[in-house]
């Protein structure tokens, strides 16, 4: 066993796990805030507001993804000059993705609020929150490509601090300004959007500090700059496509299970979260599989690009090994501390069986996810999750009329399979060094 590539795996691995576990804090501690200076009305405000903004970013996931492994190959084949174009040609277009967002805040605030079907009482709350977080768009889309680009230069601690950071700042801004100011919604928003961009201009001011002397030494023209653009959109493309594809099969089920009643749904809500435990470890040793696939691919090391691959599955299936057994004997107790509607646990309990499925179904894709961006197989990844997809949606509605909400989670379980098996077929099928 090669103890060095497991620490080099573990060392990329942890700090991205405790980024993924900072993440969902950004808008809990929202919630929070309102909850105890607001009512109903700024709960639901903040939630919607927050599910508008992760949709919107999630959908422009590429500019990491795609940015990381561009970065890794680069880093891999120690093309520098590269590796820091690819920096500032990730963050050229962040900024101007980030701006037109800017531009269209209203057109694109009237077709979310359209989609979300708002209620009077919350419409007005959420569109304060929006009028001023769509303002962080740029610092948000320039984040995701400084961390991407850090994890493509085989640096994970780095996203790791300002991932902490964006949160303690959020946190205390919102705090400041919701009780000292009493800016109520407002001053959550403007907390959030201040958190946005200091975090984003501590993060170039980070990258200057450790990599100023290489950027300096490889500077990027303009021609150059735009030189890479077209295959720089091609791979994201494809990377924005499969994430279309997460995104429908993430929203129908969500709206799936309303159409079955109050308790389905929030039965279901509270399950996804053993889906959102379990993919936040995962994602971390995704990112390390993205880092050193991509560095080994660059460097032409098919043996080490194979032994990374072996040995980051192997990983994946001690976890989720652990995590089947944790869910398996404490599902219960679970879902008791995430709600005490005993009758919401009692639903949720009849369908937890299928929460225990979730981390074995969905290894191999998470596995995949990572490598595939590493090795830059975007159509790879495009190609599973439509076929995954479309398994999702033509098992739902052939089993619903009979299964009912178990054909749901059914459907999903098959969802997660498929992604992992067209993968591995697609794999299989490709030379290691095809991107």
């Amino acid at each position: 066993m090669d103890t060095s590539l497991n620490k080099k795996i573990v060392y990329l691995a942890v700090p991205s796990i405790v980024s993924n576990i900072t993440v969902p804090l950004l808008g809990l501690c929202d919630v929070v805030v309102m909850g105890h200076v607001g009512g109903a009305r700024h709960i639901g405000a903040i939630a919607v507001g927050s599910m508008i903004f992760n949709v919107m970013y999630w959908l422009f996931g590429f500019l990491r993804m795609g940015t990381s492994g561009l970065t890794a190959q680069a880093f891999g084949a120690r093309q520098l000059q590269v590796a820091a174009t690819m920096l500032r040609r990730g963050l050229l277009v962040a900024l101007a993705v980030g701006l037109l967002i800017v531009v269209l805040q209203w057109p694109l605030r009237r077709l979310m609020f359209f989609l979300m079907q708002l209620t009077p009482e919350v419409s007005p709350l959420c569109a304060s929150y929006y009028n001023i977080c769509i303002w962080g768009a740029p610092a948000m889309l320039g984040l995701y490509v400084l961390m991407g680009w850090l994890i493509g230069m085989q640096n994970t601690r780095v996203p790791m601090l300002l991932a902490i950071g964006q949160n303690v700042v959020n946190i205390s801004m919102s705090l400041f300004l919701v009780i000292g100011f009493d800016m109520e919604i407002r001053g959550v928003a403007l907390g959030t959007m201040v958190a946005q961009w200091s975090t984003f201009l501590v993060g170039i001011a980070l990258i200057l500090r450790f990599y100023g002397r290489m950027l300096r030494r490889h500077p990027s023209p303009w021609r150059e700059l735009c030189q890479g653009l077209a295959r720089f959109f091609s791979l994201n493309l494809d990377i924005f496509l499969r994430t279309v594809c997460l995104v429908a099969v993430n929203l129908y089920f969500t709206s799936a299970g309303a159409r079955q009643g109050a308790e389905i749904l929030a039965a279901n809500t509270l399950l996804l979260q053993f889906f959102m435990f379990f993919s936040y470890v995962m994602d971390g040793f995704a990112f390390a599989g993205e880092a050193l696939a991509g560095r080994y691919q660059g460097a032409r090391n098919q043996a080490m690009l194979q032994r990374t691959i072996r040995y980051i599955f192997g990983w994946g299936v001690v976890v989720a090994t652990l995590f089947t057994l944790a869910y398996y004997l404490g599902g219960t107790t679970v879902l008791s501390l995430l709600t005490t509607d005993a009758a919401v646990v009692l639903t949720a309990t009849g369908f937890l069986w299928w929460a225990v499925a979730v981390p074995f179904a969905g290894v191999a894709a998470f596995v995949w996810d990572g490598i595939f961006i590493g090795i830059l197989q975007t159509r790879g990844m495009l190609l599973s999750c439509l076929v995954a997809a479309l398994c999702f949606f033509l098992i739902y509605w052939l089993l619903s009329p009979v299964m009912q909400n178990h054909a749901l989670w059914l459907a999903f379980i098959a969802y997660l399979l498929a992604r992992g098996a067209v993968c591995t077929l697609y794999q299989m099928k490709s030379s290691p060094f095809t991107a």
